[in-house]
């Protein structure tokens, strides 16, 4: 077996098993803007820790989102950026990143929201990791990039926030200085690329909405959950930067 095979086949196996970790987090996150993170099962018993099954400690009820999506999702996103990325040292810190993105998407998913708690460190641990990569031999990026990416794409979502607050969420804003530095860190033109990807899918999706509440006689305005496009458009933009790199 290739080094690369064997490196794409570890991260997967890491994927797995730090996906399989998330229902717990999911669960407890997945809660109003403005509310406490859930500390109890729907029966009222008290959830302990943040990491693992969503499963009542005393019944042992399934209470969030099951293991086997989000295992599968997080093996498959890391196997294809360790494919992509190959032996360069950064593929360290894109494995770290991604179940933090896949807990985020579960999140937005359920509830709409982005939690300061995971967007704001992953922005500043993206930047901190790519720091001490670049003090790695074989690495291929620029930190200072990944620097001038957070502030040019974090600066572009707010702008978008401010022209319309309703389409565009303040948690959007705080995951796209994160999304900024993974994305920079492979040059403008990855940048541009991930964020435009991120645009047209949820683009894309929205207007399947809205085809398909037109067709059912549906009225009112569709709202999505923007993050995990975005989140989308960093990983399709992320493949394309480290395989060409």
């Amino acid at each position: 077996m290739s080094a690369e095979l064997s490196i794409a086949a570890l991260a997967a196996l890491w994927g797995a098993v730090a996906g399989a970790l998330l229902p717990r987090a999911a669960y407890r996150f997945s809660v109003p803007s403005g509310e406490e993170w859930r500390s109890t099962c729907p029966d009222g018993h008290p959830v302990e820790g943040w990491l693992g099954a969503a499963r009542c400690s005393r019944g042992g009820a399934a209470y969030g989102p099951g293991a086997a999506v989000p295992a599968t999702v997080t093996a498959l996103a890391c196997a294809a950026l360790a494919a992509a990325t190959g032996t360069r040292p950064e593929l360290a810190v894109w494995l770290l990143l991604a179940p933090v993105a896949v807990l985020l998407t579960l999140v937005d998913v359920r509830v709409r929201r982005l939690p300061d708690v995971l967007t704001l460190p992953l922005a500043g641990a993206a930047l901190v990791l790519l720091g001490l990569i670049t003090l790695v031999p074989e690495h291929a990026g620029s930190w200072s990039t990944a620097l001038y990416g957070t502030l040019a794409l974090g600066a572009g979502y707010y702008a978008l926030f401010l022209i319309n607050p309703s389409g565009m969420a303040f948690g959007d804003v705080k995951l796209a200085l994160g999304a900024g530095a993974v994305l920079g860190w492979y040059g403008w033109s990855t940048l541009v690329l991930g964020a435009f990807a991120g645009f047209l899918l949820g683009s894309l999706y929205g207007l399947v909405l809205v085809v398909a509440r037109r067709t059912a006689g549906g009225e009112g305005p569709t709202y999505i959950a923007f993050g995990p496009f975005l989140i989308g458009g960093v990983f399709l933009g992320l493949l394309v930067g480290a395989y060409t790199a």
